[in-house]
């Protein structure tokens, strides 16, 4: 059985969620499922496939995950890896797309490694969550957006159809 490695960071647990709808169109593989914000010694070269899941907030990608990615580049160079970035400005179709999306083209600046499929998917607006500064700060940049900036209630934009077509590509045979 093929193995595969899903390697995530996530800030208020959408992009584990995500990861979690994902898993139904991983059949046929040995998935193993590791936090980047955790410490984490891996040999890529064991596994058929890599995939990686970050999250944006307040416009950056968490440090570790450039952290593994500089540690990792050779072995991700090799791997057949794909990565997925989650942030708010994917609720909008046009931010959506990763040729489209500042984030991933600062991602891809930034990187050494060229994932073999990228995808964006939108995230989860979470008040709830959040503190009073965080939920103000946030309001302010939805604000800005266009977005909402109602705290009484939490907005998932999250495309899940996009979610299992992207976990479908990943899963596909690297040969096909």
């Amino acid at each position: 059985m093929e193995k595969l490695l899903v390697l995530y960071s996530s800030r208020n647990g959408q992009t584990q969620k995500i990861i979690d709808a994902m898993q139904g169109e991983f059949e046929g593989y040995d998935v193993e499922i590791a936090d980047l914000h955790e410490p984490l010694r891996k040999n890529l070269s064991k596994y058929d496939k890599v995939l990686i899941g970050a999250s944006i907030r307040y416009g950056k990608f968490h440090p570790g995950l450039y952290n593994f990615i500089n540690i990792h580049s050779e072995q991700l160079a090799a791997a057949d890896a794909s990565f997925f970035c989650v942030c708010l400005t994917a609720r909008k179709p046009e931010k959506a797309v990763p040729e489209n999306n500042a984030y991933i083209k600062k991602f891809l600046q930034k990187s050494r490694w060229r994932p073999r499929n990228i995808a964006v998917f939108a995230g989860a607006l979470k008040y709830s969550e959040y503190t009073w500064w965080q939920a103000r700060l946030i309001q302010m940049i939805m604000k800005m957006t266009g977005g909402s900036t109602d705290t009484s209630q939490d907005l998932e934009f999250t495309d899940w159809d996009k979610v299992k077509e992207f976990a479908k590509l990943v899963a596909r045979n690297k040969y096909e």
